[in-house]
């Protein structure tokens, strides 16, 4: 079983429970001017989660579908989203079970790399090109691999719920690791990995290109500050697709 099969469970929901709706509604702010898009359109939110940027999207006037592989994650987006405002759908996002196209596809908060062949990750790309109208917008959220090898906290512990949650972070085979071990006084420690293949900025230009994907900015952070490869803690694309 891939990584991410295992690790987007009922423990994910545990080691993320710090992760709230209204920091999704602030960075949602800022990119609701990237995209540059009237209230009332379709937007995607490809590997949506637990739904928070979704849900924050669909807060702010888009028809919202989101589409994820975990069922954990899709049944706490649903369980989340009372006032069912948006659309969620189980799925790869290399083959999304969807026809048709949207007006902005968004691809937040890292969730592009999981895979350890380029070509699988690649994929992604052309999934979004097929799922995006002719000049359709898109945001691709990544995290800055310079900035994470300069800045990587190798070990860190908390406690939640009860539970020990240790994490160790490693650069390994062009990836960036996360081990996390879960410990509770009554029963076995709980083993999870977590592995982003670290694309820089000219691998992405290039895999975008591929996929018929123009970049119109390239931002280093929710602020909207512009990318630097040093100082940036993000690498966020945003752009449209061609033709």
């Amino acid at each position: 079983m891939a990584w991410y099969q295992e690790s987007f469970g009922n423990d994910y929901l545990v080691v993320y429970k710090h992760r709230d709706l209204q920091g999704a509604y602030h960075e949602v702010k800022k990119m609701m001017d990237w995209l540059d898009l009237p209230q009332g359109v379709e937007v995607l939110d490809l590997c949506c989660g637990m739904g928070r940027h979704s849900m924050a999207l669909a807060e702010f006037g888009y028809e919202v579908t989101g589409v994820d592989l975990s069922e954990v994650l899709l049944d706490e987006a649903v369980k989340q989203d009372v006032n069912k405002q948006v659309k969620w759908l189980r799925g790869d996002m290399r083959d999304v079970p969807l026809e048709q196209p949207y007006d902005a596809v968004v691809n937040l908060f890292t969730s592009f790399g999981y895979f350890d062949e380029d070509e699988q990750n690649e994929k992604v790309f052309h999934e979004i090109h097929r799922l995006l109208k002719a000049n359709g917008r898109f945001i691709i959220d990544f995290l800055n691999p310079v900035y994470v090898k300069a800045n990587l906290v190798p070990q860190s512990e908390r406690s939640e719920e009860g539970l020990l949650i240790r994490e160790s972070r490693s650069i390994e085979d062009g990836c960036v690791r996360k081990r996390i071990v879960i410990s509770q006084e009554d029963g076995p420690d709980r083993h999870y990995l977590e592995q982003v293949k670290l694309y820089e900025r000219a691998s992405f230009e290039t895999m975008l290109r591929k996929a018929g994907l123009h970049i119109d900015d390239v931002f280093g952070g929710y602020d909207g500050q512009s990318y630097d490869a040093q100082t940036s803690s993000r690498m966020i694309f945003v752009g449209h697709k061609e033709g």
